[in-house]
């Protein structure tokens, strides 16, 4: 998983406001160019994004001398490229199909189990394995916001019951949050984020009748019996491989090897190694039948990887600049729980949830005067110090808010994007950012974090 490390305590006094333009312009060509220039964008945004992404780094590198936040940048891009990397290559070698026309009552079947799958293979695991059978399921009467609400279930809320099911979750882990904490402490929010979303699907879905005209073939053989076809079983093995070495950090294991960085920085390879391998022997020996069925192909698995590495490093300043912000005496005095969860969670829909979580959680533990980069003292925070028992309540908060708003925008977790572009390969015409905001995210998203921070936070 991404190693992230403490921005608070790094950032460089000289950042200047202006260099998150190219962020900012990035952001804006990602929401803005499907639209008014599609053609012009589908042709140059490998471009666009590799060339504000060098221009950010080379500023880092020859204006700011500061080597240190490149190198570290890098090597979470590249942790998170080769993850969802393997993951999509090992899930596109998985099919599943399912002679039968998916009822809403069949729809919210499926997000309430990628919502539990997801806490063991990862919301970007679960994701790629049930996007391409809910969409075939649902190919009679296909709508942008079927898919939308996939992304809010399956892809984020989903993943909230354990640290495997979300990135911000494992970094908590991997820094001394129990295993079994997330299960304990976030199963109601869980429930409620689940069960509000599905229910509100189930409304829109059952309004669903529009353009729906049962396929003969798959009417013919549902009035006898459905037929369920499952093909890629050994794709599920390799697929454990992949999630199993998320462990393989040399910061919790000192035999494994690494790359030293300043500030005792350990910058895993061999988890890296496992998992291109994985997914490279994956693709080689996968099923012709389930890569055919799935009409598999690296372009949208490229569309992430060129983009994401603009955001990567055109998030630099952004980054620390918001962690500047965020340690300030003055602002540090007005932090509670309700805080914490809003002003996360903001950050998490448009920098990555990741490191979003990783500066908030060491910026509420000194808040207490307690050190982020001691495991013991990250355990004791967990449950709330017999002086401040309010610590449980803010980590609740730091963790809610990293997952759930996380769907709040394509770019706010991996998994976002990847669902995207997977559906609009199979021709649905998704919304472009701005309108998944505004028609999505704004309408249905945005009352239920605001339901569980009465019912949970408050």
């Amino acid at each position: 998983m991404l190693n992230y490390t403490v921005l608070l305590s790094a950032t460089p006094p000289d950042v200047p406001g202006y260099l998150i333009a190219p962020f900012v312009l990035l952001i804006g060509l990602i929401a803005t160019g499907p639209i008014f220039f599609p053609h012009f964008w589908h042709k140059n945004f490998k471009v666009i994004a590799v060339g504000l992404g060098l221009l950010v780094l080379a500023y880092y590198l020859f204006v700011l001398h500061d080597h240190h936040m490149p190198a570290e940048t890098l090597a979470e891009y590249a942790s998170f490229a080769i993850l969802l990397s393997s993951l999509y290559i090992a899930a596109g070698g998985i099919y599943i199909n399912a002679n039968a026309n998916a009822t809403p009552i069949i729809n919210v079947g499926i997000l309430v189990v990628g919502a539990v799958i997801a806490n063991v293979i990862g919301t970007t695991g679960a994701s790629l394995l049930l996007i391409r059978p809910f969409i075939r399921l649902n190919n009679h009467r296909i709508k942008p916001y079927q898919i939308v609400f996939f992304i809010f279930i399956v892809s984020n809320a989903g993943g909230m019951l354990t640290p495997l099911g979300d990135p911000p979750l494992f970094i908590g882990f991997l820094k001394g949050v129990p295993f079994f904490w997330t299960l304990q402490h976030l199963l109601s929010p869980w429930a409620i984020a689940v069960s509000a979303l599905c229910l509100i699907f189930f409304i829109l879905d059952s309004r669903n009748k529009e353009g729906f005209i049962p396929k003969a073939e798959v009417k013919a053989r549902n009035e006898a019996k459905t037929e369920f076809f499952f093909t890629g079983k050994r794709n599920i093995l390799w697929l454990a491989v992949i999630i199993g070495a998320t462990f393989l950090n040399p910061s919790s294991y000192e035999w494994l090897p690494y790359i030293p960085l300043e500030g005792g920085i350990k910058v895993s390879f061999v988890r890296e190694i496992v998992q291109l391998t994985a997914a490279i022997l994956c693709f080689k020996f996968a099923s012709r039948t389930a890569l055919n069925g799935n009409h598999f192909s690296f372009d949208p698995i490229m569309e992430v990887v060129f983009l994401f590495f603009g955001i990567f490093f055109t998030m630099m300043p952004a980054l620390q600049l918001s962690a500047e912000l965020a340690s300030s005496p003055e602002f540090a005095a007005k932090l509670t729980p309700s805080v914490f969860y809003w002003v996360t969670g903001s950050l998490s829909g448009v920098l990555d949830n990741a490191p979003t979580y990783a500066n908030f959680l060491s910026l509420g533990m000194a808040k207490y005067h307690m050190n982020y980069a001691n495991t013991a003292q990250v355990h004791d925070f967990a449950y709330g110090l017999a002086q401040s028992p309010e610590t449980l309540l803010v980590l609740e908060a730091i963790s809610i808010g990293a997952v759930l708003f996380g769907a709040m925008t394509y770019i706010g977790n991996g998994p976002n994007f990847m669902v995207k572009a997977i559906a609009e390969q199979a021709g649905v015409k998704m919304p472009p950012f701005f309108q998944y905001m505004f028609k999505y995210s704004l309408v249905y998203l945005l009352p239920v974090l605001a339901l569980i921070w009465v019912l949970v936070i408050l």
